[in-house]
């Protein structure tokens, strides 16, 4: 099997892996890359192969770095099937015509600025007819269920309990006279997460692929977490201020809302008004209501037994641009939770815009900034800082809490690979920044002496 490294390179963006063997040409993910605009708009038009070629897709999950780019894929002319579980397929459908909607916009903005220098408008990397085509290549399969992709190709989906619906996936392969199982990890949840099951453990494998976003990073503890957004919510609203939380829309915005949600029913926090701002995220949530096979048995039973745990009196969710706005005039304190987490897109930008020039307001980051983002400009303490091209004097409080991360830390990291069985042959680092990735295949190399490890680069090919 021959494997090339087209995406999540020493980076954590626009996930991409090529798998040629058996005469098939697989595709492992089509994810978006998010950076500099130049080089994330080239990248993400042009792909490394021929679409046309490729059999099929295997997709581990529903975030836009893994699937984003799906719709520029079948634009160009792949027209086999696209693999995925159930929750996969529910969160991504609402994903890419979100996503979609992103890339008119921002053809949109780029086109009036070009305009003004005398040159063509841009086209938008794809549609929302696009996005509604690729869905229809979507086929669905449950966990540890194996199933065939492609001539001496098995695969089966294990829970990776990082977002509903998240996969590790297995190929069973019968290549060459021989067989061998290579594991994907996908990006693997810490475990004892508050609403999803622990990662899975997979058995008898030979090669692996692994995430590695934190591979030299410790989360704090989980409890800490709760601590910490208890006093630094309560302390803002004590000033009236205005606590604003850029958040993934899907994973991360249902955990912050099932904290405070928690944190309110035990009394310690006040009633004041939440809103989740961002159509994206209400429609996800709707996605992770119709899916508590994916729950770990203390939601599942907070789910069927007591109420929803994604929402109480005090919490409104928005879809409307027009009471979006209206936000903007809202004088009492108040949470406001608005995609993207990252704010390099949405709703979120114009909450930052608005909000981030006063002192008495908290500007509340709860999830990885990749480099060159908003979000990691604001983090790394820059100011001013440019929101829509404009400068914007950053006065609020700046604070972050990584705890509610959905990726593993390295020690979590390490227990995830320890788990698995087999004699592993090889090792490929994939999906985080260059440090986190070295790191964490040094860690690698002291935990599997016997294994080669690689840490590819951009375009690099492996052989199995």
């Amino acid at each position: 099997m021959r494997i090339s490294f087209f995406g999540a390179t020493r980076t954590t963006t626009g996930s991409l892996y090529l798998l040629e063997l058996n005469g098939q040409r697989l595709l492992l993910e089509c994810g978006l890359f998010q950076g500099r605009r130049g080089e994330s708009i080239e990248r993400n038009r042009t792909f490394p192969f021929d679409p046309k070629a490729i059999n099929a897709v295997v997709l581990s999950h529903a975030h836009v770095d893994h699937c984003g780019n799906l719709p520029n894929l079948c634009r160009q002319g792949f027209e086999g099937n696209i693999y995925c579980t159930f929750a996969t397929r529910d969160l991504a459908s609402i994903m890419l015509e979100d996503s979609a909607q992103i890339q008119r916009d921002d053809a949109a903005f780029v086109s009036r600025k070009r305009a003004k220098r005398g040159l063509p408008p841009v086209e938008p990397l794809y549609t929302a007819l696009d996005a509604d085509r690729a869905v229809r290549q979507f086929v669905s399969v449950n966990y540890n269920r194996p199933f065939p992709v492609s001539d001496g190709v098995t695969v089966t989906f294990h829970d990776a309990g990082h977002i509903l619906g998240a996969a590790q996936v297995a190929f069973d392969i019968r290549e060459s006279g021989r067989q061998y199982r290579y594991l994907f990890s996908g990006d693997i949840g810490r475990g004892n997460d508050d609403i999803l099951r622990d990662p899975e453990r997979v058995e008898d494998v030979d090669y692996l692929q692994v995430e590695s976003t934190y591979g030299a990073r410790e989360h704090a503890p989980k409890p800490r977490a709760n601590a910490d957004v208890e006093r630094m919510v309560l302390e803002t609203l004590g000033r009236q201020g205005k606590v604003i939380i850029p958040s993934f829309s899907v994973g991360r915005t249902q955990q912050v809302v099932y904290t405070l949600h928690q944190l309110t029913l035990a009394g310690k926090l006040p009633r004041v008004p939440i809103f989740v701002d961002s159509p994206l995220s209400v429609n996800a949530t709707e996605v992770y209501r119709l899916h508590p096979e994916c729950f770990n048995e203390a939601t599942y039973k907070f789910l069927r037994e007591k109420q929803n745990p994604f929402g109480m009196e005090n919490l409104t969710y928005i879809r409307e641009v027009a009471h979006s706005m209206k936000l903007n005039d809202l004088k009492e304190a108040a949470i406001i939770i608005s995609a993207s987490g990252m704010a390099e897109a949405g709703r979120i930008r114009h909450h930052l815009a608005n909000h981030i020039g006063n002192p008495v307001n908290l500007i509340l980051f709860v999830g990885y900034c990749a480099e060159h983002t908003l979000g990691a400009q604001i983090l790394a303490g820059r100011n001013p800082v440019n929101i829509f091209g404009e400068p914007h004097e950053v006065r609020a409080r700046i604070a972050s809490i990584d705890s509610f991360s959905g990726h593993a830390d390295k020690h979590e990291l390490r227990r995830y690979v320890e788990n698995i069985t087999g004699e592993i042959k090889q090792i490929s680092v994939i999906h985080g920044e260059e440090e986190q990735a070295l790191a964490f295949g040094e860690t690698l190399r002291q935990m599997k002496p016997q294994a080669q490890v690689l840490v590819p680069e951009y375009r690099q090919v492996q052989e199995i």
